[in-house]
């Protein structure tokens, strides 16, 4: 626990550590199940709800971007004007917005009820990892980010197995209304933690998170409306744009901001620049896969959403295994650029061979694509996070753990929607029908009017190959590079280049130390820990 002293009282929360440990890893736990679980449910809703096409995709994507993105900003609030108070706002939003999911008359409903249900969980998500380091200090808060690492993990895992049963039990609406209730648990939990927040208040990036935010919104926007309105239409074209004009001046911002909420003169360091791609490659490797596979099983091999969530577990459950097994082959002394460069081409050999693919495919037959998938998923998710803060200077730890779970979560998003607008642009250009794509890329299988002699199943098929096959190309293109960029000297750690910020007038006093980040969680960014760059004396930072 930490020690008292008059600059750094002991919240009130880390008196009861167990209590306050419960309450947070519940949130880790439900929030990623939620994110990887709805996968599961998108072929039944696209049935009930009459949905295809982007707007169906929106159900996932919308979700993934609103967490990932307002991570940032929930962060700073919290810093401002309280961690618990931001985690029971998160979770107030978290479980209104699995009530109206619940209740959506239509898809464009369920479209923004599932983006609000993803901006409370930026919320929970980003107090939750504040409130455990402002609990635990030394060797304790290790072990209390390593509960949140694999409990986040396990979420994420067994998400789509566990909303496949819920699902093929009660129906997606009750299971929406079940994630919602445990929200209110959350509420509940949120008396039992004490409130904490910055001795003196850190000053909001409103610039930065505004163009931050607002750029990758309409980036990923453009990119699921490309494949239903052309992707040289105005409505894609201008989206894309302003996008991209506005992540340029987000980037222009940052570096010469006193202080950004994303540090990227990072990069500057390539081994840091190698893990940070690494981590990008996994959520580019396993992200369609673990998405759209469910959907794919349900309409073409009309499997029910619980033998489809099953079938998951051939790849989710090496991910609960595994993170720790790549952390003891550290230990022994196993170069961790082999062991990551390893996990990466296990993922991009996953994608290779699942291009069997094939209509009546059975479990022994995806056994191997998905064991290795998930292999390459869980070796790499055990050890990406802890190896990048080795290599910056540990006063930029905090913001350099941040930049990592920003890009992860960033990646996420933006492979949803590239996935997904992939597969219907292949199957418009074989089809001839933007609407008849859409409802075959969502597992609607069923012979088109007007297009007799189509088997609905194969064109599925094929994109899905095609698709896997880039997949695994850019993966291992990406492995190549990780490895280059992992053999630069440890020297080159930008030590000598660390930027220099003003004294900290804003820094968070009882948060000093670097937060560990959840490995397997895509999202999540260790909150009042950004502004660690700020310690006036290196025992604060201890």
């Amino acid at each position: 626990m930490p020690r008292p002293t008059p600059e750094h009282p002991i919240p009130a929360s880390a008196k009861k550590p167990v209590v306050t440990l419960v309450v947070v890893l519940l949130g880790y736990l439900v929030l990623p199940m939620g994110m990887s679980g709805t996968t599961v449910a998108v072929h039944r809703i696209g049935t009930d709800l009459d949905a295809s096409g982007a707007s169906l995709q929106w159900v996932v994507t919308g979700y993934f971007l609103a967490a990932s993105s307002l991570m940032l900003v929930a962060g700073s609030l919290g810093d401002l004007f309280g961690r618990r108070r931001v985690y029971r706002l998160g979770a107030i939003v978290y479980g209104s917005g699995c009530a109206f999911s619940a209740a959506a008359p239509d898809i464009l409903a369920l479209d923004i009820a599932r983006t609000v249900t993803g901006i409370g969980a930026a919320g929970v998500m980003a107090g939750g990892g504040a409130i455990v380091a402002t609990t635990f200090s030394g060797p304790a808060r290790t072990r209390a980010f390593a509960a949140v690492g694999t409990t986040g993990g396990v979420g994420l895992a067994l998400g789509p197995t566990v909303a496949g049963w819920l699902v093929g039990a009660l129906g997606w609406r009750a299971t929406f209304g079940l994630f919602g209730s445990i929200g209110c648990v959350l509420i509940v939990g949120t008396w039992a933690l004490a409130e904490s927040r910055a001795t003196d208040k850190p000053r909001l990036d409103r610039a930065g998170t505004a163009t931050f935010v607002a750029g990758l919104a309409l980036t990923v926007f453009a990119i699921t409306q490309g494949s239903e309105a052309g992707w040289t239409s105005a409505r894609v074209l201008g989206p894309a744009l302003a996008g991209l004009l506005l992540l340029t001046v987000f980037t222009a911002i940052e570096r010469r901001a006193e202080r950004p909420v994303l540090d990227l003169s990072l990069l500057r360091n390539r081994r840091f620049a190698g893990w940070l791609l690494a981590a990008l490659t996994t959520s580019v490797g396993i992200g369609g896969m673990l998405v759209y596979l469910p959907v794919y099983l349900q309409g073409v091999n009309d499997l029910s959403s619980d033998e489809a969530g099953l079938t998951m577990l051939m790849m989710t459950l090496p991910v609960l295994v595994l993170p720790s097994v790549s952390g003891r082959l550290v230990t022994r002394g196993v170069p961790p650029r082999l062991v990551v460069v390893t996990a990466l081409l296990l993922l991009a050999a996953g994608n290779a061979l699942l291009t069997v693919l094939h209509p009546g495919i059975g479990a022994l037959q995806l056994l191997v694509p998905l064991l290795l998938a998930g292999s390459g998923m869980g070796l790499a998710s055990g050890l990406i996070d802890g190896q990048a803060m080795t290599e910056v200077d540990p006063a930029r730890a905090g913001m350099a753990s941040g930049l990592v779970s920003t890009v992860r979560g960033t990646t996420q998003s933006l492979v949803l929607a590239l996935f997904g607008s992939a597969l219907i642009t292949i199957l418009d250009a074989r089809l001839g029908s933007p609407d008849a794509a859409g409802r075959v890329a969502a597992g609607d299988v069923a012979p088109i009017p007007g297009l007799p002699g189509i088997d609905p199943a194969t064109e599925l098929t094929d994109a899905w190959r095609l698709v896997l096959a880039v997949v695994a190309g850019v993966v291992l293109l990406s492995a190549l590079v990780v490895l280059r960029l992992l053999r630069a000297a440890p020297a080159d750690r930008g030590d000598a280049k660390v930027r220099t910020f003003p004294r900290a007038t804003h820094r968070p006093a009882e948060t000093s130390v670097p937060v560990p980040p959840a490995d397997a969680v895509p999202d999540r960014q260790p909150i009042a820990a950004r502004s660690i760059d700020a310690c006036r004396r290196p025992s604060q930072c201890s």
